[in-house]
């Protein structure tokens, strides 16, 4: 096998994107426009973005119109994934010492023309302290391009299966469960009420619905089962089609398990909201408010993988929960107090309880901990305050 020369500059890029890619979960980014260098990006790691660069950079005319284009792209991406603050590492490895980089902010430019300067410098080796030793090196070109590429295939293989794992077609159990307990239900109601298209306040109260007087006096029951009471057949036909079209998508995304406590968590936080704003003379019913609450844990699901669901999160699940929070103040008799505590309880909880691939656990215990204090919120409002 004969030796291939490469330029000692790429060969630094490919040991660099080799690292970033296999050893701290970067992923390469499409920039269009741009020649001689890689993007890299990490929406959960210390920069969001990392930009190993080759073009030659002699003046400083070069050098902030390069910080010019590479702010203009960061800003592209930040509205992109919905991110709040981006930083940035700016890899440069054709950059003049003489050149000035000063304080950039957001980004953080040094220079680097061999894998040495990159194990010495001290900013690099603080936040990724196994980069000295995980660096691909090989004087024959061609052996460092077949490792490299093999190792960076196998890692793009093992992301594609946990993505597979997330977004492949499951069977649905729960969503079906819930279904039917509403349709059982509304059926018992209807007959025991002799109405099977409306039912009287008596007649929902006798079988659980949410009423303030009722749940200080120790009927907390009440919560819960309040979400599988409909008044009427319109709301109990609406309802059941909003979970028939938002139930499968969280369940199979987010787990069966964990979309039966998002649910009833839901369904609770709902009710709590509910209370906060009812007068003791009214009753409240319906799934309406845990299916916000399913609502909420597909809103953090999107965030946490916008990247793999480009724009839907701004053209499908924030406009669909924004357009029926909408009606719910435009049109009377819609309990909006329970659709807003659903929303927050089910966003706080699929935090709390995480999703796949993407929950660390200091997400996860901050989850806990804002929830619960929530929820606490939310009973003194109720229990010691109305």
């Amino acid at each position: 096998m004969s030796n291939v020369m490469i330029r000692k500059s790429d060969q630094v890029m490919m040991s660099l994107v080799h690292y970033f890619v296999t050893k701290e979960s970067y992923a390469p980014i499409n920039v269009q426009g741009v020649k001689d260098e890689i993007w890299l990006e990490n929406l959960n790691g210390p920069y969001r973005i990392i930009r190993i660069s080759c073009n030659s950079i002699i003046n400083e005319e070069q050098y902030k119109f390069d910080i010019f284009k590479m702010k203009h792209v960061m800003k592209q991406i930040k509205k992109k994934t919905l991110s709040i603050k981006m930083n940035a590492l700016n890899i440069c490895l054709d950059i003049s010492k003489k050149i000035d980089r000063g304080n950039v902010k957001d980004i953080e430019t040094i220079r680097a023309e061999s894998l040495n300067d990159i194990k010495k410098n001290k900013d690099i080796t603080k936040v990724f302290p196994d980069i000295t030793n995980n660096l691909l090196e090989s004087n024959d070109g061609l052996e460092l391009i077949i490792n490299v590429t093999n190792d960076i295939n196998e890692k793009t293989e093992e992301e594609n299966k946990k993505f597979n794992d997330v977004f492949s077609q499951k069977r649905i159990i729960f969503t079906n469960v819930i279904s039917l307990i509403c349709l059982v239900m509304y059926i018992i109601v209807g007959i025991y009420g002799n109405n099977i298209f409306n039912f009287s306040v008596n007649v929902l109260a006798k079988f659980g619905a949410n009423n303030i007087l009722l749940v200080k006096n120790g009927e907390i029951w009440r919560l819960i089962t309040c979400s599988f009471l409909h008044v009427g057949f319109i709301h109990f036909l609406l309802n059941m089609y909003s979970l028939r079209v938002i139930g499968p998508s969280v369940e199979g995304l987010i787990g069966k398990g964990k979309f039966v406590f998002i649910y009833l968590l839901s369904a609770l936080s709902a009710s709590l909201m509910s209370l906060v704003f009812m007068d003791s003379n009214i009753v409240s019913v319906g799934a309406s408010g845990a299916i916000f609450g399913l609502m909420g844990a597909l809103l953090y699901f999107g965030y946490h993988y916008r990247l793999y669901l480009n724009d839907a999160i701004k053209t499908q699940i924030i406009p669909v929960i924004v357009f029926n929070l909408l009606i719910g103040f435009m049109i009377s008799g819609i309990d909006n107090g329970a659709h807003i505590g659903g929303l927050i309880g089910g966003y706080l909880a699929t935090m709390a309880i995480g999703i796949k691939n993407k929950s660390e656990k200091r997400d996860m215990i901050n989850g806990w901990i804002v929830l619960i204090l929530y929820l606490a919120f939310l009973s003194y409002i109720v229990f010691f305050v109305k």
